[in-house]
């Protein structure tokens, strides 16, 4: 039957280059919808009731049949995916409605297809435990979503970053390939998850764990694994940053989860690595955020961040069951787990918000945007919502994550030894810091985009987006909204994913009286919030407001662009620390003797990644040159190949001759 329902799938979904431009983001989000009603009703099914949801396809595979199962972990992530690719189909309704006159019938029809079969990928990655079979889903998902990001393929940069990004995600699956057949060569056991568990019961896990993470890191972004990452959300259509950022790096954070469930040894030294590597990314992650300048590139370091804050939640979670600690292990869980869901909410929401602002003002550079929230309201109280939630203030849903991580490092401190309080120490301390910078960043990339004047021509005239594209953003706001302020229905279900790492997940229901307080908190302060607002609202009423220019101070020829704070000056102070991590390069001419009357200049900054040039860049042109080198043999001289051969076969007879082969 299952077959079946994918045979049809593959037909139907050919219907959408039969329709017109117009209609095919409608039938593919039909699709969609009956794909996340059918698989939603299973996950929700196991999610309330614990159990696991198994079917066997009709086809026969190494000559058994084939399994899809869905237990909690699995359909945590289909509820997270479904949502997420949900709202990225219909913000792109609005989105590509400027590209229907530019490309042609066969670019859109693929493009949605793309869509449509990047989300029935990410489901089978989720309920497929047999080794091949998601090795082939995790190829098409990684295939599908090079076709989708190289949707305006004229630009170069945009090919570019796809082929980077195509060429890593097949590092990643060799990567992940080479673990199963390893542990498969080793115990002879079935080549699937469920044989990893002979191999780890036999074998120390931990060499094997990093090969699997490694594969799985790539995907996720962990830091030094993330250099397709910041080139890959800028050269996206937006509605694809946002379902990549949402959910196609969690895809990584789930095979590392997948991976977890069948070890039960090293469980310390595997906690401790997940931690060191994740608060690592989730520092300098915001570190290189708040030095951009392309709103999209900024946006896709928080995604390695935030990545970073998941991982540290698993890393304690690890260290918490590893050392007896039940509290810090069931809170960590939990709360990375439950930020996974959080994060795709509010990086959706913020992906969304700044394609609404390019889509308008056709510019990433914050340099040249200014005062979009007189022009673009909705879109500025939005992207200020996503920003309140990916800072972790309360009542958003960012902060009862991260609340939750916090809540298990201190009670851990009470009962843990002097070493793991050490360690719990380093991890509050990095929190705050990631915590800290992260409203630092979207301090400045709010008020230079949305306050003050435009900064240029392109922020004057521009409006508000249709309510097509803003209704997505609203979904995913009062999901946010309602993480906040009922938090508990969210954690249980985040708790019972847990509950495959921790046993004693009674300590999570024990601490809910602590989320009930934060819940009824969060509650009155937005009450009192509406009922300020309504009170002013019905002041001004009274109230003739005249509008006036910003007094210049005598002075009235002042350019908004050099008599504002711009992204660079605004993290002037913070740039100092910079060096180290990156390298920033100035482009300016300067003045000299002879100019009495000098020709206008102009000053730009650029930022590069350090650990990008010297991990990829450096052995990437050191290959190019030794290939050149190995290239003055391709002469194009028949004889010449002909001479290889005999010398190869002349190779060939000498080795066999002294027995060397």
């Amino acid at each position: 039957m299952y077959l079946i329902v994918f045979q049809f799938l593959f037909v139907l979904t050919f219907g959408m280059f039969i329709l017109s431009k117009k209609h095919m983001s409608y039938f593919g989000l039909l699709i969609q919808l009956g794909l996340a009603g059918i698989t939603g009703y299973w996950s929700v099914d196991v999610l309330i009731h614990g159990t696991i949801f198994e079917r066997e396809l009709l086809i026969n595979f190494w000559g058994s049949p084939l399994e899809i199962k869905v237990d909690s972990l699995s359909a945590f992530f289909i509820l997270v995916l479904n949502f997420t690719l949900l709202t990225g189909t219909m913000y792109s309704t609005g989105y590509l409605k400027p590209y229907i006159n530019e490309k042609n019938h066969v670019e859109f029809g693929l493009h949605y297809f793309s869509l449509v079969w990047l989300h029935i990928s990410m489901l089978l990655v989720c309920m497929l435990r047999d080794g091949l079979a998601f090795l082939v889903a995790w190829e098409v998902m990684s295939v599908f979503t090079f076709l989708l990001m190289i949707f305006e393929s004229e630009k170069g940069e945009t090919i570019r970053a796809g082929i980077n990004f195509l060429l890593q995600m097949h590092v990643g699956l060799v990567l992940i390939m080479a673990g199963f057949i390893y542990a498969f060569v080793h115990t002879g056991a079935v080549f699937s998850f469920d044989g990893l568990t002979v191999y780890f019961a036999r074998f120390h896990p931990f060499p094997l764990f990093l090969l699997f993470f490694a594969g799985f890191g790539i995907k996720a972004g962990f830091i030094p694994l993330h250099t397709w990452l910041p080139h890959a959300h800028p050269a996206a259509p937006s509605h694809i940053s946002g379902v990549m950022s949402g959910v196609i790096i969690k895809m990584g954070i789930y095979g590392i989860l997948r991976i977890l469930t069948y070890i039960h040894t090293d469980l310390l030294a595997i906690g401790i690595f997940i931690l060191v590597v994740s608060a690592i990314s989730g520092l300098l992650g915001v570190m290189y955020a708040i030095v951009q300048h392309d709103l999209k590139k900024l946006l896709a370091y928080h995604s390695i961040e935030n990545i970073g804050i998941i991982g540290i939640g698993i890393g304690i979670g690890l260290i918490g069951t590893a050392k007896g600690i039940p509290v810090l292990a069931a809170l960590g869980f939990t709360g990375g787990i439950l930020h996974i869901l959080n994060h795709s909410l509010f990086k959706s929401l913020l992906f969304y918000s700044a394609g609404s602002v390019y889509m308008k003002t056709h510019t990433k550079n914050i340099e040249h945007l200014g005062g979009l929230i007189k022009r673009m309201p909705v879109t500025a109280l939005l992207f200020l919502l996503g920003a309140l939630a990916i800072c972790g203030l309360p009542p958003f849903n960012g902060f009862i994550s991260e609340f939750l991580i916090y809540f298990g490092l201190f009670k851990g401190l009470l009962t843990a030894d002097f070493q793991t309080d050490i360690t719990i120490m380093g991890t509050v301390i990095c929190l705050t810091l990631i915590g800290g910078l992260t409203i630092f960043c979207f301090t400045k990339v709010f008020s230079i985009v949305f306050l003050g004047t435009a900064r240029s021509r392109l922020s004057e005239n521009v409006k508000e987006v249709s309510v097509g594209m803003i209704f997505p953003e609203i979904l995913a706001g009062i999901v946010i909204v309602a993480i906040g302020i009922f938090p508990i229905f969210f954690v249980k279900a985040a708790g019972r994913v847990a509950g495959l790492y921790v046993e004693d997940i009674p300590w999570i229901i024990q601490n809910t009286p602590s989320l009930s307080g934060v819940s009824r908190a969060s509650l009155v302060f937005m009450l009192l919030t509406a009922l300020l607002w309504f009170l002013r609202r019905t002041q001004q009423k009274r109230v003739q407001i005249e509008h006036e220019p910003t007094w210049g101070c005598g002075y009235s020829g002042a350019d908004p662009a050099v008599h504002q704070y711009t992204a660079t000056s605004f993290a002037d102070n913070y740039r100092e620390l910079a060096p180290p991590l990156m390298k920033v390069d100035k482009h300016f001419e300067s003045l000299k003797e002879e100019d009495i009357f000098p020709r206008p200049r102009s000053f730009k900054t650029e930022t590069s990644d350090r650990l990008e040039k010297n991990l990829v860049e450096k052995p990437v042109r050191k290959v190019i040159y030794w290939m050149e080198r190995v290239a003055i043999f391709q002469t194009g001289n028949l004889q010449h190949y002909i001479m290889y051969a005999f010398l190869f076969m002349g190779l060939i007879f000498l080795l066999t001759i002294f027995k060397l082969i």
